[in-house]
């Protein structure tokens, strides 16, 4: 998955979509061109005494390990690659224990033309509803700060990768996307989003394993479409990039 997405709703539109509540007044500011290190929002459950509650928040995009000495070394870390989930020191204890998902109006891929040029994709559901990421999320402490600062807790995520795997029963939008980049963000449907987060649930390796075979159903209804170059310049940010273009190539 390339380094760029869209998320331009709402915070009461996601609250809806989710079945959310907040647990502190946000913003969530709409973009068309988020990249590392924004402030994304994210839906997680958490166990408040004893009842599961569903919240959204907000996430800094680039996951920061509890045991880093500074943040900047998640801009590094918005991607997790799910066969190594478990395994990497950065993110197998937010896989057991902070598992979350990320809203996304959709993202872009590039495709490598001749030479130096390189083609935009809008990848999105053709329906218009959004799509669901599997994300994991951490909470970083700064030791800079007081105890009494707001500013001491950084939030922060990181959206879990698949292989782009081909379709085994006909035509596939991954046989598309396989052409534009060998990775993909991991999809969820409304079921498999419920066991993810779930935090009672303790077998991540099975949640895992659900996730990623759900990925062909949970994009079935993607499509993409070339846009303008504009996107590969993060201080454009506006409706327009999303708006199809003829392909250079």
């Amino acid at each position: 998955m390339c380094g760029r997405y869209v998320m331009a709703r709402a915070v009461g539109d996601l609250l809806a979509q989710f079945d959310a509540e907040l647990e502190h007044d946000l913003e969530v500011a709409r973009s068309w061109n988020v990249a590392p290190t924004a402030r994304v929002p994210i839906v997680l459950e958490r166990l408040v005494e004893g009842a599961v509650k569903r919240q959204l928040h907000v996430a800094r995009w680039g996951l920061v390990p509890s045991w880093a000495k500074d943040p900047s070394g998640g801009a590094r870390l918005i991607n997790a690659r799910s066969e190594t989930l478990l395994e990497k020191p950065s993110f197998r204890k937010a896989a057991v224990s902070r598992r979350c998902a990320v809203p996304a109006d959709g993202y872009y891929e590039w495709k490598q033309g001749p030479g130096k040029s390189k083609q935009p994709y809008y990848v999105h559901a053709a329906d218009g509803q959004g799509m669901v990421f599997a994300g994991v999320y951490e909470w970083w402490k700064d030791p800079g700060k007081e105890s009494g600062d707001p500013l001491r807790w950084l939030l922060s995520t990181s959206i879990v990768t698949a292989d782009t795997p081909t379709s085994r029963t006909g035509a596939s939008v991954f046989d598309e996307l396989t052409a534009l980049h060998d990775r993909v963000p991991l999809p969820m449907s409304t079921e498999t989003m419920e066991a993810w987060l779930d935090p009672q649930a303790d077998d991540a390796a099975g949640l895992l394993d659900m996730v990623r075979s759900g990925a062909h159903d949970a994009a079935s209804g993607w499509t993409l479409d070339a846009v303008g170059t504009a996107v590969g310049n993060v201080r454009n940010d506006s409706p327009e990039l999303i708006k199809p273009v003829e392909g250079l190539f």
